[in-house]
């Protein structure tokens, strides 16, 4: 009997031991994740980036994203009802989004000037073209990785309350990222790296939604072309974290080869 407590407790160490390394690798994705996406210049002093991790999730702590390491990481369970020191106050967009959504594994929150102002050029209720009604439809394929409609959050107030955060969540039933007027935007992945990717591809869709929105009509993808982009996001998005991780810092600004895909 002692034996197998023995064991059982070996067991239990063991399970602990995998558990916590399991963590420590997410928080160095986490952390990654952060500095890229500052490197991308999708940034400024502002943003954050943050992974499921069973009961509670890890997110950058208020800081410059670029400097953040893996032990500045901060832990909050999911059902907190108050944020930890070092926490950033939206840490509430995040743990509302992964309340409504299951399949949300990580979030990146950031601030890319032509979500700015795509997300004032098109209300919730506009129908104009591709930006309408209720937000940006895809105009090229990997902005389909996006969703079928990146829908527009109209309320420019910081995400610093449940409340608030909940009322931005209830905006992004389904697709992977959302603009919110006035205040940046957020993007999901299944893991941090691929929300940052998904964050650059946000922005290089803004860009292209706006220029051909001044150019004259815009067509969108149709249903069918979406689709299509979609099923293949799980093979292709890795490939662009793979790309962005991997670009020297000072080269890492450009949108140009957004629409180049093999």
């Amino acid at each position: 009997m002692a034996g197998n407590e023995a064991g059982q407790r070996d067991e239990v160490a063991e399970a602990g031991q995998v558990l916590a390394g399991d963590e420590a690798a997410q928080r160095d994705e986490v952390a990654e994740a952060g500095r890229v996406l500052a490197g991308l210049g999708l940034v400024t002093a502002f943003g954050h980036v943050s992974a499921r991790a069973g009961s509670a999730m890890l997110i950058t702590p208020a800081a410059d994203l670029g400097e953040v390491t893996a032990d500045r990481v901060v832990r909050i369970r999911l059902d907190a009802d108050a944020l930890p020191a070092g926490a950033p106050a939206e840490a509430w967009a995040h743990l509302a989004l992964y309340r409504h959504r299951a399949d949300a594994e990580a979030i990146a929150r950031a601030q890319p000037p032509s979500a700015f102002a795509a997300g004032a050029a098109v209300g919730p209720g506009d129908g104009d073209g591709a930006g309408g009604p209720g937000g940006i439809e895809p105009l090229y394929g990997q902005a389909a990785w996006l969703g079928e409609r990146v829908p527009v959050h109209d309320d420019a107030r910081l995400l610093r309350s449940m409340a608030l955060a909940e009322a931005a969540a209830a905006r992004l039933p389904d697709g992977e990222a959302l603009l919110l007027r006035g205040n940046g935007a957020i993007t999901l992945g299944a893991a941090p790296g691929l929300a940052v990717a998904r964050m650059w591809l946000l922005a290089a869709a803004c860009q292209a939604f706006l220029a051909a929105r001044a150019a004259g009509p815009v067509t969108p993808l149709s249903p069918a072309e979406i689709a299509s982009w979609r099923a293949v996001s799980g093979e292709l998005l890795p490939r662009l974290w793979h790309h962005l991780r991997r670009r020297p810092r000072g080269q890492r600004h450009g949108y140009d080869d957004a629409g180049e895909t093999g």
